[in-house]
């Protein structure tokens, strides 16, 4: 398997200063980083850590759980996954990962409500993000469409 890339540039101090996180493998964009835009309620363009995590587990989870429904015989027509990342402080000082909130919504075929709850938490402990992330604790939310 390959190893993928971003990057960041960063100028200035943690408070004042302002980077560019470059997707570098897929040379898909460059975007905007800055501490108080991370800390604040509207992100104005800038992204942050913690965006960038909630992209990397929601689409790592999808497709943990499309493999998974397919080992149990379920069709997958589709999955909306959400994960919500949030940061918070650390008793021990500075900032840390607080939680990760992942939903998701499904419409498969072959296979019942109990079996999709089965895979959906299956997935969440199976995904190579949700292993690299297990100091962190990750709820599910998790329904079969009708």
């Amino acid at each position: 398997m390959p190893t993928r890339t971003a990057r960041t540039a960063w100028n200035g101090s943690l408070e004042t200063g302002e980077g560019q996180v470059e997707m570098t493998s897929s040379k898909i964009g460059t975007y905007d980083v800055s501490f108080p835009k991370r800390a604040a309620e509207d992100a104005n363009g800038f992204t942050s850590p913690e965006e960038l995590l909630a992209a990397a587990h929601s689409a790592c989870y999808a497709m943990q759980l499309s493999a998974v429904l397919g080992a149990a015989g379920g069709t997958v027509e589709s999955l909306d996954v959400k994960a919500d990342v949030s940061l918070g402080a650390d008793p021990a000082g500075g900032f840390r990962l607080t939680g990760i909130h992942l939903t998701v919504r499904g419409e498969v075929t072959g296979i019942d409500s109990a079996t999709f709850l089965a895979a959906a938490a299956d997935a969440k402990t199976g995904c190579p993000v949700s292993k690299a992330l297990t100091g962190v604790e990750i709820t599910l939310d998790a329904q079969l469409e009708e």
